[in-house]
């Protein structure tokens, strides 16, 4: 999965360090290689023995030290890698990086690379919210730092809100989806996050139109079904096939706007002109559309699986005379709901589906309320309709004004419609 790849961890200074040891463990699981980076005050949470330890590696934490700079020079240090990880990403880290400061290992690495980089930031509810922070998430975001999370929760301070780090599997989910980019390969469902590398290492986006009513908005798209993996060789997924998510992406590229397209393993391909960004799990769909925002408009068409394992085995699950295995199960991350409560940088237009199979428009009215979206259209994909996986779909679209029931039609003419309805919308 990560087998061969190079990762340089650097580890910031916050009590979110100590997830930084599971998450040495998860990228060795994966046959990733792992080179620790301990801030000075990341060392007041995590030792160097124990980071040493699960990694396998030194660790290297001064800037003057001869012996290190004799064995590697931390330029060097900072290029042999295929992707370096800040987890913490402090604000302070955060705040070097922006600035480009350069006064100490950490920093300097982080300088003098042309090697993406990936942050999992972590810090108190109100220094995320601090102006001073959102300024330096932009600059990041501008350059091309890719990201994922905070989570939103407890915090050890006995504060609640968005800065806890993102959890050791979901960045691991983020580092294969940043790795499928740069690599070129999608066998683990995924690719850029934010765009394509250029020749200088930082990520482009496809030109957006010029003309039409969504001409520089930025529209996140998502598409088709997850595979959640029961063990190396089977998966827990849905029947759909992608069509309508392309064909809303599709139709808002012809209305001018730029779209991210997170697509799961669809049947259909990713339609022309948009940024294709192909995963396969929930939670890698979920560090897509965190690292594509900001943006303007968030379409969640995709069907994502509910559940997943709680540990993947790294072997085939083995049919015994014992019966059917017990597979423990946990709920997966929702995408809609999150990006619908983001206190800071929510879309101004947040639309989502509901398949339901009774009580259509009941439930998705309902799931409206309770995701925070402000549209979302409901169809029926019980058994008969063909609407799951076929051509043709039968929408009803709920908003606060209510439910308005579309008359059946193919999936293009809905995307067109559901496009001119938000350009009006945002007009």
């Amino acid at each position: 999965m990560l087998a061969d790849t190079r990762i340089l961890l650097i580890i910031g200074g916050g009590i979110a360090a100590y997830k930084s040891l599971d998450l040495i463990r998860r990228l060795r699981e994966r046959g990733a290689q792992v080179t620790p980076v301990l801030t000075r005050a990341g060392a007041q949470f995590v030792t160097p023995l124990s980071v040493s330890a699960l990694a396998g590696q030194k660790v290297y934490t001064d800037l003057w030290d001869l012996t290190d700079e004799a064995e590697m020079g931390h330029i060097q240090l900072s290029r042999v890698a295929d992707l370096i990880v800040v987890a913490p990403a402090t604000a302070d880290l955060m705040a070097k990086m922006a600035g480009g400061h350069a006064d100490d290992l950490a920093s300097t690495l982080l300088l003098a690379t042309d090697t993406r980089v990936l942050v999992a930031p972590a810090m108190n509810v109100r220094m995320w919210d601090h102006p001073a922070t959102r300024r330096n998430r932009d600059t990041l975001a501008g350059d091309g730092i890719l990201s994922v999370g905070p989570d939103e929760g407890h915090m050890a301070c006995g504060e609640y809100g968005p800065g806890r780090m993102a959890e050791p599997l979901a960045i691991v989910d983020a580092v294969m989806a940043a790795l499928g980019d740069a690599s070129g390969a999608a066998s683990q469902g995924a690719v850029a996050m934010s765009g394509v590398p250029d020749a200088g290492g930082k990520l482009s986006q496809p030109a957006a139109r010029a003309d039409g009513p969504l001409a520089g908005r930025h529209a996140i798209v998502t598409s088709g079904p997850t595979h959640e993996p029961l063990d190396p060789v089977r998966y827990i997924a849905n029947r759909s096939s992608g069509a309508q998510g392309a064909a809303v992406a599709a139709a808002l590229v012809a209305l001018g706007a730029r779209v991210s397209f997170v697509t799961g393993p669809a049947a259909v391909p990713p339609p022309e002109g948009v940024e294709a960004i192909r995963v396969e799990t929930a939670r890698q769909m979920q560090a897509a559309v965190q690292a594509a925002l900001p943006a303007d408009i968030a379409v969640f068409a995709a069907a994502v699986a509910d559940w997943r394992m709680r540990e993947t085995p790294r072997g085939k699950i083995k049919k015994t005379s014992g019966g059917v295995p017990a597979l423990d199960m946990v709920e997966n991350p929702d995408i809609l709901s999150e990006i619908a409560h983001l206190r800071d940088g929510r879309p101004a237009l947040v639309v989502g589906f509901a398949a339901e199979t009774e009580d259509v428009v009941a439930q998705a009215t309902a799931k409206r309320a309770r995701k925070g979206c402000d549209w979302i259209l409901a169809n029926d994909v019980s058994e008969g309709t063909g609407i799951m996986g076929g051509a043709d779909n039968a929408v009803t679209l709920i908003t606060e004004a209510g439910p308005e029931t579309w008359d059946r039609m193919a999936k293009d003419e809905v995307g067109r419609r559901l496009a001119a309805r938000i350009a009006e919308a945002l007009s």
